[in-house]
């Protein structure tokens, strides 16, 4: 797949693959794609705000991590966020002169050798003003292509536009977004996400049809979501009533956040007469989500207090009638394709899922009507045949989104493209 040997990639994020640094969807993105790129055997970096207790610099084969602000982590221990506004400022001062100096000019002078910069999110411009005025002074920006990717709208008030379009190529990951992004003046090159290859992993059959004997005939319905209004739990809450007004004896699965939202959603659980249930898993994997299905034979709700990890998640998904990811503002839509990955039916929300078609490979909400998500999810139940077909269609669906796929298809041809409309010039007010 590598036809371009010289070609050296360098990933800047907060988030990345340690426990520290995952808080949501950019940790799976970052993650997801420099191992994709270091399996097409590109030299590549990843830089984020890592685990203060892990070696500031690992290598794993072609991928090269970097754990940056360390010293700050080290007096944060909530997380890769604790201390947002200290680390960003840290990253844009020290990063650059770093990567630039010990690790961009060795590359660039042996040879022939080029660079891509790609940084995610709000957090990183001034990082590459800092990176783009470096690489002029040294006499290699023209080697260099600088990508800026943005995977939702949090922080655009805090983002100079017209500086950052003067340095870097601005990146979005749907057409929702893009059409979102318009009114701040910038046109960003659509790059969708992808999945690992180990999100297309099948459940154990065994633990799928234990899950399915503990729960007998009950309607299953999962979600996996921030606490956050945006994701609409309001509206799974009082569809989750509706169907238990109807008879068809619901379990809404629920994993949830650490946002103040979630006393509202649990609090409307309470007030539509839903009993609801919190539980920790035991255990991790399918034996941790097999256990905390025991005993909920008049529990309506089971709210999630424990992290689902990746082989909890695909059994839940497969297992689920419906996984709602039924946002009313998602810039792509990665849960539900981690969904249709395992041949989940995934029913999705209609705003950045530029991969859903409706009715074929997944359900798409048309309206904040609880009745017609009670009407559809009884269907669904009566009727296996629309719900295998969603299955196999999504499941089909989601392999074109691999991320060696998104790779080869979307980024690699849009590079060169995208280098011969870099500045040469250094922008107004750098």
């Amino acid at each position: 797949m590598n036809e371009h040997p010289a070609l050296q990639f360098h990933v800047i994020a907060f988030e990345g693959p340690d426990a520290y640094a995952r808080a949501g969807g950019l940790s799976s993105r970052v993650s997801g794609l420099t191992e994709a790129l270091a399996e097409a055997s590109f030299e590549t970096h990843l830089w984020f705000i890592g685990d203060p207790g892990l070696p500031g610099h690992e290598t794993k084969g072609a991928l090269r991590l970097h754990r940056w602000c360390q010293w700050i982590s080290a007096h944060h221990p909530g997380g890769v966020y604790d201390g947002e506004e200290g680390k960003r400022l840290d990253l844009a001062a020290s990063l650059p002169p770093f990567l630039v100096h010990e690790t961009l000019l060795p590359h660039l002078r042996a040879g022939a050798g080029q660079a891509v910069i790609l940084a995610e999110e709000w957090q990183t411009p001034d990082t590459l003003f800092h990176l783009d005025w470096l690489l002029r002074t040294c006499g290699v920006r023209d080697r260099v292509s600088i990508l800026w990717n943005a995977n939702n709208i949090f922080g655009f008030e805090r983002i100079d536009w017209r500086r950052l379009a003067g340095v870097a190529v601005v990146t979005t990951v749907s057409r929702y977004m893009r059409h979102r992004m318009w009114s701040l003046g910038v046109d960003p090159v659509v790059i969708p996400n992808g999945l690992p290859v180990r999100a297309f992993s099948l459940p154990e059959p065994q633990a799928l049809t234990e899950l399915h004997q503990r729960l007998g005939e009950r309607l299953l319905l999962s979600k996996v979501a921030r606490w956050d209004p945006d994701k609409r739990w309001l509206l799974a809450i009082d569809a989750v009533g509706e169907l238990k007004r109807q008879g068809l004896h619901p379990l809404l699965v629920a994993r949830g956040g650490v946002e103040e939202h979630g006393a509202e959603v649990l609090g409307r659980a309470a007030a539509a007469g839903l009993r609801v249930v919190e539980r920790r898993m035991p255990a991790p994997g399918a034996s941790g989500v097999l256990a905390s299905l025991g005993g909920l034979e008049d529990v309506d709700v089971l709210n999630v207090r424990s992290r689902l990890d990746s082989e909890a998640q695909r059994l839940l998904f497969r297992g689920s009638t419906a996984m709602l990811a039924n946002s009313g503002h998602e810039p792509f839509g990665l849960v539900g394709l981690e969904a249709m990955a395992v041949g989940g039916v995934a029913w999705v929300g209609g705003t950045g899922e530029d991969y859903a078609v409706p009715g074929w490979n997944t359900l798409v909400v048309q309206s904040a009507d609880p009745g017609e998500c009670a009407r559809i999810a009884r269907r669904l139940h009566t009727n296996p045949a629309e719900g295998q077909s969603l299955r196999r269609h999504g499941r089909t669906t989601a392999r074109r989104y691999g991320w060696q796929e998104v790779v080869r298809r979307n980024l690699l041809p849009s590079i060169p493209v995208l280098s011969g409309h870099l500045p040469l010039t250094p922008p107004v007010g750098a």
